[in-house]
């Protein structure tokens, strides 16, 4: 196959490079690299390496064919304000390059058909409450999100920016809804993404809501879909103490500062009380380390996948070899599932051992 540019230029922003800096890097001229990102020049053998030793990626990465790549405009990103555009074009990279590890997963699995309605008929909280009513929910709390999207056909991926600026994105493709989360973040932040996306996936599919207008209606969505007004109201129908939310948060696995929110919307705690349990939140910190922080969500369907592939003794770095992949990226993009290695025995046979991911 042919030298693919676009490859080059995901590869680039993977690695969160301008041009410029790329091409020192790379030991050539900064238009060198335009032209070949704009298929007006084939760079040569040693430029290819070049390319390869610089970005990690291996050579036969740059000569597949295209990837789908994820449009700007057609993503939210709740800190886009605060974003720099290297950022967040090495996350919708991340993006790209999930989508093939997705692919080579879906060919040789039958996952979950997607099942999330279009409600952008709907206003966040009505919402929130129809979908809850389709899935056949109820009012009770939602023990494990992850799980539940990957049940309704969501595709879940995580992403390894190392960056709190990039919260979460979801978009679709195909017919099928992507949840990109990115687990630097805590628990309770986590689910509250997962859900926050899935409010973008079930009220925006006609897109013609955008911007901070979109953003405001899938926290509202998040907001009621993990705390339903019925259930809060019978559990917490008077909050005089900010130790009532924190237990409180316990059975909605939310973060004290959501709990604290929902319940202002719902008018169970005063302006002037919402703002005072703010202050105490922010003066005991928990807006940095949450208390009785839950355990972090996993993927059902990632297990399930690579328990297979285990067992035919394939692993993460086989994935990585058939689609020409650094190991690091299709590892990270696999959410919830701890990272394995391989040890050769003296038999030569390859054991899988568990090692903390």
């Amino acid at each position: 196959m042919e030298f693919n540019p676009k490859r080059l230029s995901i590869a680039r922003k993977r690695r969160l490079l301008n041009k410029k800096g790329f091409a020192e890097l790379a030991g050539v001229a900064a238009h060198t690299i335009t032209r070949c990102e704009n298929g007006l020049t084939v760079p040569s053998e040693e430029n290819v390496q070049s390319f390869s030793r610089v970005l990690g990626f291996p050579i036969k990465f740059f000569f597949g064919h295209d990837l789908d790549e994820l449009d700007a405009g057609s993503v939210s990103f709740r800190s886009q304000t605060s974003m720099t555009a290297a950022v967040r074009d090495g996350a919708l990279s991340a993006g790209a390059i999930g989508f093939l590890v997705s692919d080579w997963v879906e060919e040789r699995f039958e996952l979950p058909l997607c099942t999330v309605p279009d409600l952008h008929l709907y206003e966040p909280e009505m919402a929130a409450r129809a979908l809850r009513e389709e899935w056949s929910l109820g009012e009770r709390p939602i023990s494990n999100i992850v799980h539940l999207l990957e049940s309704k056909g969501i595709r879940v991926l995580s992403l390894s920016e190392n960056s709190k600026r990039v919260n979460a994105f979801s978009l679709w493709r195909d017919s099928k809804a992507y949840i990109f989360l990115n687990t630097i973040k805590s628990s309770e932040n986590s689910r509250f993404d997962s859900a926050h996306e899935l409010g973008h996936l079930a009220l925006h599919q006609d897109g013609k809501t955008t911007g901070r207008e979109a953003e405001d209606q899938a926290n509202r969505f998040a907001s009621a879909f993990l705390m339903p007004r019925a259930d809060v109201l019978a559990v917490l129908p008077r909050v005089n103490y900010l130790d009532q939310i924190i237990q409180g948060k316990k059975r909605w696995k939310v973060s004290v500062a959501a709990l604290n929110y929902r319940l202002h919307k719902l008018g169970i705690i005063s302006d002037w009380k919402y703002r005072d349990f703010c202050i105490g939140i922010s003066r005991a910190k928990y807006n940095v380390q949450e208390p009785y922080e839950i355990e972090r969500e996993k993927s059902v369907v990632w297990q399930k996948v690579m328990t297979v592939l285990w067992n035919e003794r394939t692993t993460q770095s086989d994935i990585a070899r058939a689609l020409y992949l650094p190991e690091s990226e299709v590892a990270t993009l696999i959410y919830g599932v701890p990272q394995f290695y391989e040890e050769q025995r003296p038999d030569g046979t390859i054991p899988l051992a568990l090692v903390s991911g």
